[in-house]
């Protein structure tokens, strides 16, 4: 009875090959680069990156709290507008006859006034502006939402008993934001 021979894919032990390629030399394993991965690159060379196909929750939730933002934003707007009208109705309350330390202090207020409606609205597009863009936004959208909850921090630091709800949502949003998964969520490739 005949075995087979030990190696059934090259020439018998021996004997050099008559025809057809050389034999190849066995592969090695890729062998790490020895300055780390390429940045944004996954661990080896060739390898595409696996990123995200659906919005990690992270996004989703960073997003939903921009819209909170933005609707507290509106609420804030409302009842600036109230108290600009209040004073409007002062203002035309007042006698010419009275002293223009009080005059003064309500044109003060109504400039006040004006200045925070502004800011309001400033806040408020931004914030729906920028949730808008985290579906199909690059990197920039990421670095404006950390860039629009660290302003919301300050300011809401400054007039803090009334800005707690701010300053909670705020460093919500740059917690959310600075994950991960949000960074590659929008350093994803685009098509």
């Amino acid at each position: 009875m005949s075995y087979p021979p030990q190696n059934p894919y090259g020439p018998p032990p021996g004997q050099q090959p008559q025809y057809g390629y050389p034999q190849q030399q066995p592969q090695q394993p890729p062998q790490p680069s020895p300055y780390g991965p390429y940045p944004g690159g996954g661990g080896m060379a060739g390898m595409q990156p696996q990123y995200p196909v659906a919005m990690p929750s992270g996004v989703k939730t960073a997003r939903v709290l921009l819209f909170v933002l933005s609707g507290v934003n509106f609420i804030g707007l409302i009842l600036s507008v109230m108290g600009l009208s209040g004073v409007s109705k002062a203002s035309h309350n007042v006698s010419s006859y009275s002293t223009t330390d009080g005059v003064t202090a309500i044109d003060f207020s109504k400039g006040l006034l004006i200045a925070v409606i502004v800011l309001i609205v400033v806040f408020t597009v931004v914030a729906i502006t920028l949730a808008l863009q985290f579906t199909n936004g690059g990197n920039g959208v990421r670095v404006g939402s950390i860039v629009f909850g660290v302003g919301t921090l300050i300011l809401s630091l400054c007039t803090f008993p009334l800005g707690l709800v701010h300053t909670i949502l705020g460093v919500m949003v740059i917690a959310f934001i600075s994950k991960d998964e949000s960074k590659y969520w929008f350093n994803r490739p685009r098509y």
